[in-house]
């Protein structure tokens, strides 16, 4: 029997590294910041600042850039949407009105969306296929 059978974990780790750096960056760039700054007109901002999320997207090129290089596209999208979704919802699911479903729907979409544009641009320039060329 193939010792490749009983240890999924390579397999899986082109998915769980982009979530957990996901989620870790999340909590390091976005989880600290849970209030809402008044401005001196009476309205409400927050409670992230540009910068913060900024920073977040950034950070996440790293681990979406070490997936999609090495031709684990899927794992690249699937793992970096996963882990910011997950995030996402564990941070604002105390939100009584119900509507934080809405937000982290949002950053499904979102996120699924721009990591498999970026994902395919990074496999067809960095792969190794585009290595090869």
């Amino acid at each position: 029997m193939s010792q490749g059978h009983l240890n999924p974990v390579p397999r899986l780790l082109p998915v769980l590294v982009p979530a957990g750096a996901a989620l870790a960056l999340w909590a390091a760039w976005l989880g600290w910041d849970q209030h809402y700054d008044v401005q001196p007109d009476g309205t409400t901002t927050g409670p992230y600042q540009a910068w913060q999320v900024i920073g977040l997207v950034l950070t996440l090129l790293v681990p979406l850039f070490w997936a999609a290089s090495r031709s684990h596209i899927a794992g690249a999208v699937v793992g970096t949407t996963a882990g910011l979704t997950l995030a996402a919802y564990l941070d604002w699911s105390d939100d009584s009105s119900g509507l934080f479903m809405v937000g982290v729907t949002m950053v499904l979409v979102g996120s699924l969306a721009a990591t498999a544009v970026l994902a395919t641009l990074i496999q067809r320039v960095w792969g190794p296929s585009a290595r090869a060329r």
